[in-house]
């Protein structure tokens, strides 16, 4: 009974199956994309994923695990660098599998696997700049900062202005403000006097 075996042996045994996929991660790291059989390609992501997510937090130990697996010091000098730079915001999900159709010689399904970041064709949001989602949390944020932007721009036009120019906006605008507060004083009705005796 095979209950709960998941893995995919690959008609190897297990040090042969660690070597073969050791193998095919250094020539994926290498090329970018390889052409495999679909079953070696499925077993391959379940591989590598995880040593591609530890390469996004470039230290010693995760070095050195990564090694563990690989050891190939150009490969994780090339997974280290410039893969983990172009990976770094996606959380997860770094490789891709693309059936080919069947092989000639022995009718096995063949796959190509790559990298999605480094595809420019096949990547749809190659190219563009992502932006970050607004929330309704957010937009009170940027209402505040278009509020500072226009008030930093009405202090930097006051600094430009010469004293006497400053002086001369500064009453005018406290000319409008006496005016706003009479005309608002006059629409507020007052209250009535409260009668002594009643109470």
């Amino acid at each position: 009974m095979r209950h709960g075996d998941k893995i995919n042996n690959l008609g190897r045994t297990a040090s042969h199956r660690r070597a073969l996929l050791a193998n095919m991660c250094i020539s994926l790291i290498e090329h970018k994309r390889i052409t495999t059989t679909l079953a070696k390609a499925k077993a391959l992501r379940r591989y590598m994923e995880p040593l591609v997510t530890k390469a996004k937090e470039n230290t010693t130990h995760s070095r050195r695990v990564v090694f563990s697996y690989l050891q190939n010091k150009e490969a994780i000098t090339e997974l280290f660098g410039p893969i983990a730079t172009k990976i770094g915001d996606r959380p997860g999900g770094y490789l891709r599998v693309i059936k080919l159709g069947f092989r000639r010689g022995d009718g096995a399904e063949t796959a190509l696997i790559e990298f999605v970041d480094f595809n420019e064709v096949y990547n749809p949001n190659a190219g563009k700049t992502k932006t970050a989602k607004r929330t309704r949390r957010g937009s009170k944020k940027a209402a505040g900062s278009v509020e500072t932007a226009v008030a930093e721009e009405s202090i930097v036009a006051l600094a430009e202005e010469t004293p006497a120019e400053v002086t001369e906006t500064i009453s005018e605008n406290t000319e409008v403000v006496d005016e706003v507060t009479e005309n608002v004083s006059e629409e507020t009705p007052s209250e009535p006097e409260k009668d002594e005796t009643a109470a």
